[in-house]
C-alpha cells in the first residue's frame, strides 16, 4: 500500500509526497532488504568501533568529523574550491567556510587565491597535515590488523574474499544518490 497523491494535470504528473517519488522506483527482491539492513549496521558499526579504538590511542587532539572530512577531501584533491567542497561534502559553503579557518588556523589547510580569479580560494593541505592523516591512516591499519589477527584464519579469508563485492556495493550506493 503506497501514500499516492498524483494530481493529473494534462499529460503530466505533479508529485505531492516522497512517497510518489520512492514509489516509483523497483522494490528490492525478496530477502535483500533484510541483508540490507544487516550489512548496513555492521559497517556502521565496525565504522564506530574504528573511529573510537583510534581516538583513545590517538596521542593528538582528535579533529570533530566534519573538519576531519574536509582535511581528507582537501588531500585527495589539491586545490579545490571551497563552493567545491561544499558541495561535495553537501553543506552550505559558510559552513565550509568556517571549517577552512579553523583548519587554517590550527596549520592544517593553506588557502590560496585562485590564480584566474582573486575572489575564489584554493585549498591544500600543509604537511602538518599530511603526517597527521597517515599517522591517523596507519593507527587503524595497526588496530585493525590486530583485530584480524585475533580472527580465526578463515574468517580472515571471509572478509579478504568479500572486499571486492564490498567495493561494489559501495559503488552501487553512490550511484543511487
Amino acid at each position: 500500500m503506497t501514500n499516492k497523491k498524483h494530481v493529473q494535470v494534462g499529460q503530466s504528473d505533479i508529485v505531492s509526497s516522497v512517497n510518489d517519488i520512492v514509489g516509483h522506483r523497483a522494490r528490492p527482491a525478496e530477502g535483500t532488504l533484510a541483508l540490507a539492513t544487516e550489512l548496513l549496521g555492521a559497517i556502521s558499526a565496525i565504522r564506530r568501533i574504528a573511529r573510537r579504538a583510534a581516538r583513545l590511542a590517538w596521542q593528538d587532539e582528535p579533529l570533530p568529523p566534519a573538519q576531519s572530512e574536509l582535511l581528507r577531501l582537501a588531500a585527495a584533491q589539491p586545490g579545490l574550491s571551497v563552493a567545491d567542497a561544499a558541495r561535495e561534502l553537501r553543506l552550505a559553503p559558510n559552513t565550509v567556510s568556517t571549517l577552512v579557518g579553523r583548519l587554517t588556523t590550527a596549520g592544517l589547510l593553506d588557502r590560496a587565491r585562485a590564480v584566474g580569479d582573486g575572489r575564489s580560494v584554493r585549498l591544500s593541505v600543509t604537511d602538518k597535515a599530511r603526517q597527521r592523516i597517515a599517522g591517523w591512516r596507519d593507527l587503524r591499519a595497526e588496530l585493525g590488523a590486530r583485530a584480524l589477527d585475533r580472527l580465526p584464519a578463515s574468517d580472515r579469508e571471509t572478509l579478504a574474499a568479500a572486499l571486492p563485492a564490498l567495493l561494489r556495493f559501495a559503488a552501487q550506493l553512490e550511484e543511487n544518490q
